[in-house]
């Protein structure tokens, strides 16, 4: 028995020193770049990998983690409220309440405003991009997939909620979730309202199919006919503050 135990240890011992004296293999991090809209593989051993992983695993600022906030509203509980010029969605609960989360939303010339209602829903959903998105990155040389299956992966996140017009029409824009959740706080879509995967999972299960949804435009008009938020009751803690950014 002590014979077979020291073969083991050194066994075990010459792996590691092998393990040690070769060089470490390569490990790639794989991301959508919503500027390309394409994949990229980043050898995280790399410098530069290094970094993008270190940008993904990074949070919002402490201000776009989700909060209990006071609502000033005649929106009936069960409502949502996007504001884009403030880059939060707030669930109405009623009683002057409201969830607000922190939100991405669409870059320069992809903002918009008006109210429509949630159409359908999907978990892990896949994605097909629009026409007109498939033919604006044509033109700049980028070809898109036709589909994309859900999962990890997938730039719709963990969940997404579909928003129709009043024609009961897909207005093509979404409420959903992202893998790239440094991305919240900005504005990066091409229209659609962004949110961490953790934060759309908990609003996607409060959310019916038919609930309300009124956008406020990236210049923030009309917001005072909609809301007022009077102030929050949960706030961040020391290691949000010191780590949410």
């Amino acid at each position: 028995m002590k014979t077979f135990k020291t073969l083991v240890f050194g066994v075990a011992a010459a792996g590691m020193l092998a393990s040690l004296a070769s060089p470490a293999a390569a490990e790639t991090v794989r991301r959508y770049n919503y500027a390309t809209f394409s994949w990229e593989e980043v050898d995280a051993n790399a410098p530069t990998g290094g970094e993008l992983r270190r940008m993904l695993a990074r949070k919002p600022a402490a201000e776009f983690m989700r909060r209990e906030v006071r609502i000033k509203t005649d929106e009936k509980p069960g409502t949502i409220i996007v504001d884009s010029s403030r880059r939060y969605l707030y669930y109405v609960e009623g009683n002057g309440m409201a969830t607000r989360y922190g939100v991405g939303v669409g870059r320069e010339g992809f903002g918009w405003s008006g109210t429509m209602k949630v159409g359908r829903k999907a978990e892990w959903p896949g994605w097909t991009p629009p026409a007109t998105m498939v033919v604006r990155e044509r033109a700049k040389g980028r070809e898109l997939p036709a589909y994309m299956e859900g999962g990890p992966g997938n730039p719709l996140g963990a969940r997404a909620m579909y928003l129709y017009n009043g024609h009961g029409n897909d207005s093509m824009f979404r409420i959903h979730g992202t893998n790239q959740p440094w991305t919240i706080g900005q504005m990066m879509s091409s229209g659609c309202i962004r949110m961490m995967n953790e934060d759309v999972e908990h609003l996607y299960g409060r959310v019916p199919v038919g609930a309300k949804v009124v956008v406020i435009g990236p210049d923030g008009r009309g917001a005072k006919n909609v809301y007022a938020e009077t102030g929050v009751l949960s706030r961040p803690g020391l290691l949000e503050t010191i780590f949410g950014g």
